[in-house]
């Protein structure tokens, strides 16, 4: 069986042309044969910034394109006909889709209501620092470009439990509405972090469950996606998606696939998250994330023997989605913790080439940034396709000095030549003896990563003098893989 490669498709600077949809159709086919086969798309529906919305600023869940609401017709990505068409090409091509969703908050009301709230301390949601007072807030959604269609359900406070703004005041706040509490349990941060931008959904409110479990009812009959990335699972109250995802996998009568993004370089509450949802999906691994960061940015000092530590990528493999950066990551974005160029192709090569996890590329990686003038990370193309084709069998790592670390996969007989010797380091170069199995004794191995120009043989137990170049990573694979990488990948 082919190894699975999710791509988030996206990055934050993307033109607001509306053709976006498009370029994953055009772009679908090349994907597909380099080892991409799951991919993550961007939030469809209608933002309060209309054609400028990335996505994450929610006005109008039911509007993918189709209605002329907050000020444009189109998303920033094109209209609800290209969307379906792209969703399902790239499904006729044999990438599965994974749609972006955004429960957590509503933007862009289209009138205001007077309500009794309170104002919280910012850095302990729990404390009231006012007393109660009328505050007139944006949480009327009526939709009135839609017109019912589709669904005839409106939004007023009693849906929410909180907002950030009092437009009467013109002030800025954390607004918790008379009559409600920050719904329990979710991250601790600030006491509650329940609240986290625009008006706040109360899913202690049966209605509110109901109004989403609808919708997500009615995404699914109507885009057909394989499954789901959830967006800020941490601040919605944590039984909320086992139950909501309970529900819709028995609508649609199939168990697909889910992850989450909760924002936490701390292991303890990855796990603790979903131990309550009780595996029903999976998270990103935030904590290697942050591994790779600090080796990063550590001037040859971090241990490299612990990259893997307390990472869900080593306690969790079943449940952990591996990345090296994404679009809240990237220059100019609110969680902004990028990954040093230099580092990128080690970070890479661990989550793509080793067996544990489902990584996940970022199209500004893949494709670069040119709003920041940032090129394609090297060689990325040419990992994803080794992943595809020959990173496969039992894995032995070598994780046993501080600076120069590394791990062989053996290959398998189900995938012809399949095999390779990983060896990396964030100081000085270095070599390391690695056994890649006997089946290869006598075999000439390359680095792929062209870093190393005079290749090694392999010894007759399987073992050969491995070498790296200072703060890099080579990638040695057999002569025929070589060969054909230097054919396929540009």
């Amino acid at each position: 069986m082919e190894n699975k490669t999710m791509m988030q498709f996206f990055e934050w600077y993307l033109p607001n042309n509306g053709l976006f949809w498009e370029r994953c159709c055009v772009q679908a086919h090349k994907l597909r044969e380099n080892g991409i086969n799951m991919m993550w798309l961007p939030p469809a529906y209608k933002g309060a910034t209309g054609k400028d919305s990335v996505g994450y600023d929610v006005y109008d869940t039911y509007d993918l394109g189709e209605f002329d609401q907050r000020g444009s017709v189109l998303t920033k990505y094109g209209s609800r006909d290209s969307y379906l068409n792209a969703v399902r090409t790239l499904q006729e091509m044999g990438i599965e889709v994974y749609v972006d969703i955004v429960l957590n908050h509503m933007t862009g009301a289209d009138d205001v209501e007077e309500v009794l709230a309170v104002e919280n301390n910012p850095f302990n949601r729990e404390e009231d620092i006012s007393e109660p007072a009328v505050r007139t807030v944006w949480t009327k959604f009526t939709f009135p470009g839609r017109n019912g269609a589709y669904s005839d359900f409106t939004w007023n406070y009693t849906n929410f439990n909180g907002t950030d703004w009092d437009e009467a005041a013109q002030q800025h706040g954390i607004f918790l509405f008379e009559g409600k509490a920050w719904n329990s349990e979710t991250d601790d941060e600030f006491a509650n972090f329940d609240f986290l931008m625009g008006t706040d959904l109360d899913m202690e409110n049966p209605e509110t469950v109901q109004a989403v479990t609808n919708w997500g009812k009615w995404y699914l009959d109507t885009v057909h996606p394989d499954g789901f990335r959830i967006d800020a699972v941490k601040h919605i109250r944590f039984e909320f998606y086992r139950d909501w995802l309970r529900e819709l996998r028995t609508h649609a009568q199939r168990d697909f696939f889910a992850v989450g993004e909760y924002w936490s370089s701390e292991i303890d509450k990855l796990t603790h998250y979903l131990d309550v949802v009780e595996n029903s999906m999976s998270l990103f691994d935030v904590p290697l994330h942050f591994s790779f960061q600090d080796a990063a940015t550590s001037n040859g000092q971090y241990d490299m023997r612990n990259l893997l530590e307390n990472t869900l990528l080593s306690l969790r493999p079943e449940n952990a989605v591996t990345f090296v950066d994404n679009h809240d990551t990237q220059p100019g974005q609110s969680l902004f913790s990028f990954i040093p160029t230099w580092f990128k192709p080690i970070a890479y090569s661990i989550i793509l080439l080793r067996k544990e996890g489902l990584p996940c590329v970022f199209y500004g990686d893949y494709y670069g940034i040119p709003n920041d003038n940032i090129p394609a990370v090297p060689s990325l193309k040419k990992l994803v396709y080794i992943r595809k084709k020959y990173a496969y069998g039992e894995q032995e790592d070598y994780f046993d000095d501080a600076s120069l670390v590394g791990f062989v996969r053996k290959g398998d007989d189900e995938h012809p030549d399949s095999g390779l010797a990983v060896l990396m380091t964030n100081a000085e170069c270095g070599s390391k003896r690695m056994n890649v199995g006997e089946k290869f004794a006598g075999r000439l191995f390359y680095d792929a990563m062209n870093l190393a120009a005079v290749p090694v043989t392999i010894d007759e137990d399987g073992t050969a003098e491995f070498y790296v170049d200072g703060g890099s990573v080579s990638v040695w694979i057999n002569e025929n893989v070589y060969r054909d990488i230097c054919l396929n990948i540009e």
